[in-house]
């Protein structure tokens, strides 16, 4: 049974529900198996189920006149909840040594994986630059996430750091195996091969359960989705519960084909269709709608609204980006304020990781708590504490924290050694780090290399100086970047595309920040010290959030990603710009399918709204300092209905879902 359930649908409700009736009509609890992708989606379904199974029970009992003896309780027996991981690592308890592992084989954490590719990559004589730990885990991860194995890794290899992957790969297999250890990707590749080559213990564990069902089925990858057929083909009792038109999940492995095609691998399957949203508006789900239909390869279904209506939902355009984070937090503060809507009722929705900068410093002006989830607050990522400790250092050199921060970041001959012994000097004589730097004396003993690295961060601070001085912090931030050639330390240090895209936009929105700084600012003569000020006043901690999302009631900042599975009764979706959603890399591909797999995001978030909705857009938005011309996303014409929908002249059954 394939079970279709659009947003808001009532999807585990679903799921819980079928597995109590079940249990109901006579199937043994332990011969259910239900799997999800998280602990906490497996925990509220077992619970829940634990709650309906009790129930039922107290209905079935029967009052009768005869005292009771009190027996010991027992703890009656449970479905089988767990993620697929879970699941993986109970089977290949049982049969790793059909493998070569022990049963009680360990499974490693990142600092452990860590550690041992650091040992393989000296083994393999690599220099430092070529590759890095993190990066060969990152690409064998990849590979394990296709199924793929060492022997066929060399053959897919197509840049030279894959081709170093694939040497690692085969040692970094062999050297888990002699130390009795797995990695995360290993549970179920492992448990793919263990099926794969040994049918009779395949046999033995889809034996265990009769009935099998799956949470969020849109999200399963290749791995998942053949370990279920291989749990299932036995007595052919799958229920898939899942939404097509909300698999997002492309980039980490998700294959939305195993739901379209779901018929086609059980053509005697059932299909249920779950329409009735109980969440959003009619006005809300009636955008959503005409948003999704154009997408071309997805399963018939119309979400009708069950909640009455409500206010329709609006579309921004701004003069630019200051503008819309202004705005928006302007009508947030006054939504708390006067229509006493709470912060926690609130969400911002964006795109990129790089969008929150200026809805942080907003909220942050207008003394309205917030939450991130989803994002890195953007002070915190690497690449733009890395830059702020340059221009930290630059305007006051006897900041040690920022100096040994950047000292040897990219590389410049100062090692962890070096660095060490510098330190060591300075505390021996009571200067500072860059005293001992600038001493010639003091550093007439270190290596040529390390000498020159000094001699290239003293030319590096002057330049930048001169230019802050001189000309403007635009330019000075853009010599600094010059001079450090930190984008070319990016595309070092990162192997995928998108995460070097994204990490060079977080440095063009420093940029921009510099930029507006300069023309916003009050002082007649900006300077580097008022920047870094209202950075370090805008940049707060607001303690650990994601711990405590639920406990604070604060405004929800978070990616369309991340807000999967949410809903808030008041949404802004921000930067409605072609470039930003969709993406520029499904732009620049021009694929449908890229575009599709952000119209559905798209879709998820316009659905995460329950009462009020506002998509904005800003019509300019700079780049490297400079405002340019944005153009407003196509989804925005999909969704008003002024764009010719591909779909119209199909024969559709969508045409029922609206009758009805």
């Amino acid at each position: 049974m394939l079970v279709l359930a659009g947003a808001g649908t009532g999807k585990t409700r679903v799921v819980t529900f079928r597995i109590a009736n079940l249990i109901r009509n006579g199937i043994a609890p332990e011969r259910i198996l239900a799997v999800t992708f998280t602990n906490k989606a497996a925990g509220e379904m077992q619970e829940r189920v634990s709650e309906l199974i009790a129930k039922s029970q107290r209905q079935n009992r029967r009052p009768s006149g005869k005292r009771r003896i009190a027996k010991k309780k027992t703890k009656p027996p449970q479905p089988v909840i767990s993620t697929f991981h879970a699941q993986c690592v109970q089977i290949l308890r049982r049969h790793a040594k059909a493998l070569g592992f022990p049963a009680k084989f360990s499974i490693y954490d990142r600092g452990d994986q860590e550690s041992l590719a650091r040992g393989i990559l000296r083994e393999l004589r690599l220099p430092g630059t070529a590759l890095r730990p993190g990066d060969m885990l990152s690409i064998i991860g990849g590979w394990k996430n296709e199924s793929v194995k060492p022997n066929k890794a060399a053959f897919l290899a197509s840049t030279d750091r894959e081709h170093f992957a694939a040497a690692g790969y085969r040692r970094y297999q062999d050297a888990l195996q002699a130390r009795g250890a797995m990695d995360f990707d290993d549970l179920l590749l492992h448990t793919e091969t263990l099926f794969d080559e040994h049918p009779a213990i395949r046999d033995e564990e889809a034996a265990k359960y009769d009935h099998v069902l799956v949470d969020e089925y849109q999200d399963t990858n290749g791995s998942q989705y053949r370990i279920t057929k291989h749990l299932t083909l036995r007595h052919r009792n799958l229920c898939v519960v899942g939404d097509d038109d909300q698999s997002i999940y492309a980039w980490r492995g998700a294959d939305v084909t195993h739901i379209l095609s779901f018929k086609d691998d059980w053509p005697d399957a059932k299909v249920v269709c779950l329409e009735n949203n109980y969440r959003s508006t009619a006005e809300i789900l009636a955008m959503a709608n005409r948003l999704i239909a154009f997408n071309t390869e997805r399963h018939d279904k119309v979400l009708i609204a069950s909640r009455p209506k409500g206010p329709r939902p609006r579309i921004e355009q701004h003069k630019d980006e200051l503008t819309e984070s202004e705005t928006v937090v302007r009508e947030i503060k006054n939504r708390i304020d006067n229509d006493h809507v709470q912060p926690r009722d609130i969400a911002i929705l964006f795109r990129t990781n790089e969008q929150p900068r200026l809805f942080e410093t907003e909220l942050r002006k207008a003394n309205i708590p917030y939450v991130m989830l989803g994002s890195q607050s953007f002070f915190d990522r690497r690449e733009v504490k890395d830059i702020l400790a340059y221009l930290k250092w630059i305007e006051q050199p006897n900041d040690e924290v920022a100096l040994l921060r950047v000292i040897n970041t990219p590389a410049r001959g100062l090692g962890n050694k070096t660095v060490k012994l510098l330190v060591q000097r300075a505390v021996e004589r009571g200067v500072p780090v860059w005293d001992v730097m600038q001493d010639r004396a003091a550093t007439s003993d270190l290596t040529s290399a390390a000498q020159r690295g000094i001699g290239e961060l003293a030319a590096l601070a002057k330049d930048v100086q001169q230019r802050a001085t001189n000309e403007s912090l635009t330019d000075a931030m853009r010599t600094l970047l010059e001079r450090t050639a930190y984008y070319e330390e990016i595309t070092r240090l990162y192997e995928k595309p998108e995460e070097r895209q994204a990490r060079q936009a977080s440095l063009e929105e420093l940029t921009n920040a510099i930029n507006a700084y300069e023309e916003n600012t009050n002082k007649k003569e900006p300077d580097l010290t008022g920047f870094l000020s209202e950075i370090a006043l805008s940049g707060r901690e607001m303690g650990n959030e994601k711990d405590k999302l639920a406990a604070q009631n604060a405004v929800w900042l978070l990616t369309l990603h991340a807000a999967k599975g949410l809903e808030f009764p008041v949404v802004y979706m921000v930067g409605m710009e072609d470039g930003i959603l969709p993406h520029s890399r499904s732009v620049k591909t021009g694929e449908e399918e890229d575009i599709a797999e952000e119209r559905r995001l798209c879709y998820v978030g316009i659905t995460r709204a329950q009462e009020n909705l506002t998509l904005s857009l800003a019509l300019t938005r700079r780049k490297w300092g400079q405002a340019r011309p944005t153009t407003p996303s196509r989804f925005l014409y999909e969704i008003t209905g002024k764009a010719d929908n591909p779909n119209k002249y199909r024969k559709k059954k969508i045409k029922r879902s609206i009758q009805n």
